[in-house]
């Protein structure tokens, strides 16, 4: 089946994960991950991206970017390629590290940033490998908890939260549905369908998201549907026609 065309975003931020080809491992040790950085630092400058946030996992990545859009393709092959050649040369290996093209989703509002902010901060928290946050070196909430970083780019999310409003808010715990959810293989039941409408619109019902405007709606739906919603599924949790989401899902 061909790929689809990626999802651009108007306001250039975009939640992008790359992964282990066959969810291989890509960090082994220290020196990495060290590099790893070292490579987003590198082409920062070249390629003219804000980093707003970042998440090394042993077998993936998690990347928040501000980029212009004619560059994104261009950057994620130029940081994917730069550590794959290193990688291969250090551990004696061929052929393709990551996995496809790395995946990434438009983020539209300071209410989805924050949530894809430590949806990407809690990685490590949820897969079991620390207590707390601020124990996972690998990740850009131990930049914003010591207060300093040549890679990230702290300014935006301060302009929305004070230091301690920040780190209370990255620990609070949630059922945040960001980029990942692209993987499951089953189809959704209405719960968990029901689950993602809120967490993306946070809308309770079909009346609050009714009442939100057409471009809202418009963006929602093509997440939801991103997300592995069905027409029928949306239509019935939100009450959009299935003829309007479809409708919405060609434009």
């Amino acid at each position: 089946m061909p790929r689809g065309p990626r999802q651009l975003s108007s306001s250039g931020i975009y939640h992008i994960m790359l992964r282990g080809i066959n969810q291989q491992v890509i960090f082994e040790d220290d020196e990495d991950y060290l590099k790893f950085v070292e490579i987003i630092l590198k082409y920062k400058e070249i390629c003219q991206y804000k980093v707003f946030a970042f998440c090394l996992m042993t077998n993936h990545i998690h990347l928040l970017l501000k980029i212009d859009e004619d560059c994104l393709a261009s950057a994620m092959k130029r940081i994917a390629g730069s550590y794959a050649f290193w990688y291969n040369r250090k551990y004696y290996r061929m052929g393709h590290l990551f996995q496809d093209r790395f995946k990434s989703e438009p983020v539209e509002d300071d209410s989805y940033f924050l949530t894809a902010v430590r949806y990407i901060h809690q990685n490590p928290i949820k897969a079991g490998m620390i207590n707390e946050l601020y124990e996972y070196k690998y990740s850009s909430y131990f930049d914003y908890y010591c207060g300093e970083s040549e890679v990230v780019d702290m300014d935006f999310v301060y302009n929305l939260l004070s230091k301690d409003e920040f780190i209370e808010f990255n620990n609070e715990e949630n059922n945040d549905l960001c980029l990942d959810i692209c993987d499951r293989n089953s189809i959704l039941n209405d719960i968990d369908a029901k689950e993602i409408i809120k967490q993306i619109s946070k809308c309770n019902n079909s009346s609050e998201f009714k009442i939100l405007s057409k471009e809202q709606q418009n963006r929602y739906i093509k997440k939801f549907k991103e997300l592995g919603l069905s027409i029928r599924q949306m239509s019935r949790l939100t009450g959009i026609s299935k003829g309007v989401i479809e409708r919405i899902l060609i434009k």
